[in-house]
């Protein structure tokens, strides 16, 4: 992909994760047995969950639209950063007859099988029909993406900060250069590679590029198969084996004990410095809350905060990776008020204020 200079004034990373890009490569994930380390706890949960709600058959369906192969619609994830279930689906809803029917029939020759009439009826834009996959589309994303968020949402905020650092000192091509951290990326002299899962190359044509961070995306990144739709560069942002592990034990461990589930997930999301508004989206608070959680933790030693430029970034002190990793007993001795042994002051002070198909389903575990 090369980059022109209006180009790259125009390239903007997405707020956060886009939960039908979500909800599609979940339904991969169903599919595969990739990275069974970091996503076969999820895999489990999530199949248990799904067939205890009756929704194995219409997560089946959605599997068969969406194929974990060469080829999946387009239309199924027309987002580039949307935050809102409800946003994205009215988009998909809207999707032109003549796009469904191309789309549609390209799928099926991909796959070599009989268009199901459940499937000929969406392509003929079947109101009833588009309803029901809206219909299925939500329920699946209520068990399989939305429990999840929290962390889903921490790693976004994480990601975002970083490029956003590197926006800030470098420019967008410092930008560009700072994604060499993911496995085969490399930006050189304007023209950005990536491990892109068949040759292919990504024409801007003087449009606005998004680049959408995807929690389920493994290894390779994704675009749109349509050139003439916005485009959109899906990259992964590869949650370390055991995320759901340490997810479940957030709400009950001894940081969340003495200083509050918030304040506690608001630590935990600390890995790399990120500002209040980072923070704030990531964890869906307003940025008043957000800064008051902040100014409590940074009172207690157990955050610092610096300003770079007109930025204000807070990272953990090593006394709050000691409560994070337990170290520290609720009921500590200390009282209240004092400063913890070996915590500092911050420099700076916050604000205090049913089924679509039939054919014969998949597995899933």
């Amino acid at each position: 992909m090369d980059f022109t200079n209006q180009e790259l004034v125009r390239l903007r990373v997405a707020a956060g994760v886009d939960p039908l890009w979500e909800t599609a490569l979940s339904l991969h994930l169903l599919q595969n047995r990739t990275a069974p380390l970091t996503f076969g706890p999820w895999r489990r949960e999530v199949g248990a969950a799904l067939r205890r709600t009756g929704l194995l058959p219409a997560a089946h369906d959605l599997m068969r639209l969406c194929p974990d192969g060469a080829y999946f619609p387009d239309f199924l994830t027309p987002g580039r950063g949307d935050l809102d279930i409800e946003a994205g689906l009215d988009r998909l809803l809207a999707t032109p007859r003549r796009r469904l029917l191309a789309e549609l029939t390209r799928l099926h020759t991909h796959t070599r099988g009989p268009v199901p009439p459940g499937v000929r009826l969406l392509a003929d834009g079947c109101p009833r029909t588009l309803r029901r996959l809206g219909d299925s589309l939500r329920a699946y994303y209520r068990v399989a993406v939305e429990p999840y968020l929290p962390a889903m949402r921490a790693h976004a905020a994480s990601d975002r900060a970083q490029r956003a650092e590197a926006a800030l000192t470098h420019g967008a091509e410092g930008m560009l250069t700072g994604y060499d951290d993911l496995p085969g990326w490399e930006y050189r002299h304007g023209r950005l590679r990536a491990p892109y899962p068949v040759d292919r190359e990504l024409l801007l044509r003087g449009r606005a590029l998004t680049l959408v961070p995807a929690f389920f995306c493994v290894r390779a990144p994704l675009a749109l198969v349509n050139e003439s739709l916005p485009p959109v560069l899906v990259h992964p942002l590869a949650p370390a084996p055991g995320w759901l592990e340490r997810r479940r034990g957030t709400p009950t461990g001894p940081a969340a004990q003495l200083i509050g589930p918030s304040r506690a997930e608001l630590l935990r999301m600390l890995d790399r410095p990120m500002t209040t508004t980072d923070l704030a989206v990531a964890l869906r608070l307003a940025p008043s809350t957000a800064s008051r959680h902040a100014s409590v933790l940074r009172d207690a030693g157990l955050l610092l905060s610096h300003r770079e430029g007109v930025r204000v970034l807070h990272h953990r002190t090593r006394l709050g990776e000691a409560l994070l990793d337990g170290a520290l007993a609720v009921g500590s001795r200390w009282e209240k008020g004092s400063t913890p042994p070996g915590a500092r002051r911050a420099a700076i002070r916050g604000n205090s204020s049913s089924g679509l198909v039939n054919q014969t389903a998949p597995q899933v575990e």
